[in-house]
C-alpha cells in the first residue's frame, strides 16, 4: 500500500514495514520518516543513528505526553502555536499524532483564530521552509520546484494571494500561515497523508504599508499587482499547476472577494478546484441552517434569510441557501425572492450605480421598499429591513463586530419564537454579536452558532452550547472525496451534498440543547461521513464513475492516513 511518496510492505509473515533508504541525519532531518527518541535499538543500528540520538529509547506514549507538556507550558497562544509548528517541521507522525488526541484544544491554535496572529508575524517568526513561494519571477520555473515535493503524487494544493486573510486582510508573504493550517486540517481531518500535501503562496506584493516599511518583511517589496497583470500572473500559474500537479485538487484561499470570484469562475472547469471561503463557508451555514429548521420543525422554504456581509463568504452563504432551495423544490425566484443580501451600503438593490457583478444575482428591485420608512434616501439598513420584512434567519458575514443589535433580535421574535442567529466573522473581535448578549435578547430562545470558538453560556440555569460553523466540517470531506473520486470538477452540488450529510452528524441529544453543529472532536468522523455521502452520491448519478463495482469504505479507507510508527527496514 502507499503510505505518501513511501511504500509499506508487507513480508512473508504478513508483517507491514516500510522500506526505507535515508540514514543518519538525512533520516533525522526527514520530518514525514522520523521517528526521533522511538527509533528502536535495531533501526539505529541499521540507520547510522546511533550517537545521534539520546541513548534511551521513548515509546510513542512517552513522546505524546513530552510534547504535550512542551505545549501546555507555553504561556502564550502564538507560543503553542510556534511550538506546535516546529514540531510539525521535525516530526510529522508525532504532531498529527497529538493534534488527534487534543483536538478541541489545539484547533483553535493550529489556524482559527491563532492563526492570524501568525500571519501578522509571519516574518519575524519565521522558522523553517514549507511549501512553495511563487513570484513573477519564477512561476515559469515551477517545474523545476515541483521536483522537489514528487509533482504527481500532490493530491491536494491549498493557494492564497494573501489579500484577504480572516478579518485582517492583506499580509503579503505572510499569508503562507493559512494554505499551511488549511492542509494540517486536511490531514488530521480527512487523513490526507501531508507528504501529498502542498502549501502554495503567490508573492504579488503588497498594499499593506506597514509591512512595505518594515526591514524584517520577508516578501517581494512591492505594491500588489492588479487588473491585467494579475490575470496574467494567474493564469501562468494555473497553467503550471495543471502540468507539474496534474493529480492535484486546489483550493483558492483568502483571496479578495472580487479576486475569489473571478478566479474560481476562470478555472473551475480547467483543473477541479474550489474557494472555500465561498463554498466551504455557504455549505457549513447551510448545514447550521438545515440544523435550526429541524429544531423549529419547519422547512428551509419556510423562513426568510438576511446574509449580512456581501464579501466572498456572504455571497458563498447565499448560493448555498439557495442550492438547498431548490434542493427541496422551490423555484428559482422563489429562492431568490427568500434571500436578501446586505453590504456595507445597505440592502443590495438592482439599480445601484457600479453594483460588483458577484452581488448582481440577489440584488432587490427598488419596489420592495417603496413606502418603506427609511433614514437615508435610497438606501435600507438592517433594521430597516427587518421592521418591514418578515426575517427569520440573520447570518453575519461582514467582519463587523457588535452589528447585531437588542432591537434586531427582538424584532426578529415577532416573526419566530426562535429566530436563528449566526454571528459567523472571524476572528472573534468581528464577530458581530456576543452569544451571551443574543441569548439575554432572546430569553434564551434563538438558535444561535458562530464563526469563532465560544465557550457554552448559562442563561436562566440552562447551559448552551454554541455551535461552531466552521469550514473544517466540510473542506477536509470534499477534498477526500474528491481525490477518491478523481473528479474533473468539484461542483456546488458537492457542497450542497456535504451540507446534508453534515447536518445528519449532529446528534438528538445537540439539537436539543439548540446546538447545530458537532463538536470540532468529531472531525475526523464527520469528514468520513462528508466524504461518504459525496461519493455515494457520485456512484448514483454518474454513470462513468470509476466508483461503480468499488466499496467506497474500502476507498476511504485506502486513502485516509494514520498517524503511527510502522516500522523501518533498510534498502
Amino acid at each position: 500500500m502507499t503510505i505518501g511518496k513511501y511504500l509499506c510492505w508487507k513480508d512473508e509473515h504478513g508483517d507491514v514495514f516500510r522500506p526505507v533508504s535515508l540514514t543518519g541525519t538525512e533520516l533525522l532531518n526527514d520530518r514525514t520518516l522520523n521517528k526521533s527518541t522511538a527509533f528502536t535499538y535495531e533501526e539505529r543500528k541499521a540507520f547510522q543513528l546511533n550517537g545521534l540520538l539520546p541513548p534511551r529509547v521513548q515509546t510513542f506514549r512517552d513522546q505524546l505526553d513530552r510534547v504535550y507538556d512542551g505545549f501546555r507550558n507555553a504561556s502564550t497562544d502564538i507560543e503553542k502555536y510556534l511550538f506546535l509548528r516546529s514540531l510539525q517541521d521535525r516530526n510529522e507522525t508525532l504532531f498529527y499524532a497529538l493534534l488527534s488526541r487534543h483536538v478541541e484544544e489545539m484547533t483553535p491554535i493550529i489556524y482559527t483564530p491563532t492563526v492570524g496572529k501568525a500571519c501578522q508575524e509571519f516574518s519575524h517568526r519565521y522558522q523553517k521552509a514549507r511549501g512553495l513561494y511563487v513570484t513573477e519571477d519564477n512561476v515559469n520555473q515551477m517545474g523545476g520546484m515541483a521536483r522537489q515535493f514528487g509533482g504527481k503524487e500532490i493530491k491536494i494544493i491549498v493557494v492564497t494571494d494573501s489579500q484577504g486573510i480572516l478579518g485582517i486582510g492583506d499580509q503579503g508573504v505572510g499569508g503562507m500561515g493559512i494554505p499551511i493550517g488549511k492542509l494540517s486540517l486536511y490531514t488530521l481531518g480527512a487523513g490526507i497523508h501531508p507528504a501529498h500535501c502542498l502549501p502554495i503562496v503567490l508573492d504579488v506584493g503588497t498594499d499593506n504599508q506597514n509591512l512595505l516599511n518594515d526591514p524584517m518583511y520577508l516578501g517581494t517589496p512591492r505594491l500588489r499587482m492588479r487588473g491585467e497583470e494579475y490575470k496574467r500572473f494567474i493564469k501562468r500559474f494555473v497553467k503550471q499547476v495543471t502540468c507539474h500537479f496534474p493529480n492535484a485538487i486546489l483550493q483558492w484561499e483568502d483571496f479578495s472577494k472580487s479576486n475569489a470570484f473571478d478566479n474560481l469562475s476562470d478555472y473551475e472547469n480547467i483543473l477541479p478546484s474550489f474557494n472555500d471561503d465561498i463554498q466551504g463557508t455557504g455549505s457549513v451555514v447551510l448545514a447550521g441552517i438545515l440544523g435550526a429548521c429541524k429544531i423549529k420543525q419547519e422547512k428551509l422554504s419556510d423562513q426568510t434569510y438576511v446574509v449580512y456581509g456581501a464579501g466572498a463568504g456572504g455571497i458563498g452563504v447565499a448560493h448555498q441557501i439557495y442550492a438547498g432551495l431548490l434542493k427541496e423544490g422551490s423555484t428559482h425566484q422563489a429562492a431568490k425572492d427568500k434571500i436578501f443580501v446586505l453590504d456595507s451600503h445597505g440592502l443590495v438593490f438592482e439599480d445601484r450605480e457600479g453594483l460588483d457583478e458577484y452581488k448582481k444575482f440577489y440584488a432587490k428591485p427598488r419596489s420592495i421598499a417603496e413606502g418603506w420608512k427609511t433614514g437615508t434616501a435610497n438606501k435600507v439598513t438592517l433594521i430597516e429591513l427587518i421592521n418591514h420584512h418578515p426575517i427569520t434567519v440573520l447570518l453575519g458575514t461582514s467582519g463587523v463586530g457588535g452589528a447585531f443589535k437588542a432591537e434586531h433580535v427582538q424584532k426578529m421574535m415577532e416573526y419566530s419564537a426562535c429566530p436563528t442567529i449566526f454571528p459567523l466573522s472571524n476572528p472573534t473581535a468581528n464577530c458581530e454579536a456576543d452569544p451571551d448578549d443574543l441569548y439575554h435578547w432572546s430569553d434564551g430562545q434563538a438558535i444561535i452558532a458562530t464563526g469563532s470558538p465560544f465557550t457554552n453560556v448559562r442563561y436562566q440555569g440552562r447551559e448552551f452550547r454554541i455551535g461552531q460553523g466552521n469550514n473544517v466540517f466540510i473542506f477536509p470531506g470534499v477534498g477526500l472525496a474528491s481525490i477518491v473520486s478523481n473528479c474533473p470538477k468539484v461542483t456546488l452540488g458537492m457542497f450542497t451534498t456535504a451540507s446534508y450529510a453534515l447536518a445528519g452528524c449532529v446528534s438528538e441529544k445537540d439539537l436539543e440543547k439548540r446546538c447545530v453543529y458537532p463538536r470540532i472532536q468529531d472531525l475526523r468522523t464527520v469528514s468520513t461521513v462528508v466524504a461518504k455521502v459525496i461519493l455515494e452520491d457520485i456512484r448514483a448519478n454518474d454513470p462513468t464513475s470509476c466508483l461503480h463495482g468499488r466499496s467506497i469504505e474500502e476507498e476511504l479507507a485506502r486513502h485516509m492516513w494514520e498517524p503511527v510508527y510502522i516500522p523501518y527496514r533498510r534498502v
